[in-house]
């Protein structure tokens, strides 16, 4: 079963689904959204990311290590210092157009809230 199809018309194979779904995944986890926000601003070393975001250097390690193996960020190393920095910049588009698409379904159910609070006076 295909979902997709490619802008040529034939299906998508399930391999490409999975491999779609993986990178969606990845995404999924608000830790990592939080630090691809911070590294929006360019790259930072793990100690930056461990204090903007509060949380372990074993966690924030664990989480720049999914996005490295994903091709979404990007290492160097430094003495002895690891920087990361976003490597795929439609990363930001992709977010940005989900953050847009939930903007506007905020401001339909506002809409609703409004006018049922408008017929609740009446």
């Amino acid at each position: 079963m295909c979902i997709f199809v490619m802008n040529t018309g034939e299906p998508v194979s399930v391999e490409v689904v999975q491999q779609v779904a993986e990178y969606f995944s990845v995404l999924s986890e608000p830790m990592r959204l939080r630090i691809l926000n911070l590294l929006r601003e360019g790259e930072k070393c793990v100690q930056e990311l461990v204090d903007a975001t509060q949380t372990s250097q074993a966690n924030v390690s664990k989480h720049l290590k999914v996005m490295l193996q994903a091709g979404i960020l990007s290492r160097r190393t430094e003495g002895t210092s690891a920087y990361y920095r976003v490597a795929d910049e439609l990363i930001f588009e992709l977010c940005g157009l989900v953050c847009d698409r939930i903007a506007c379904r905020i401001e339909e159910q506002a809409k609703h809230f409004r006018n049922f609070s408008l017929t609740a006076r009446q």
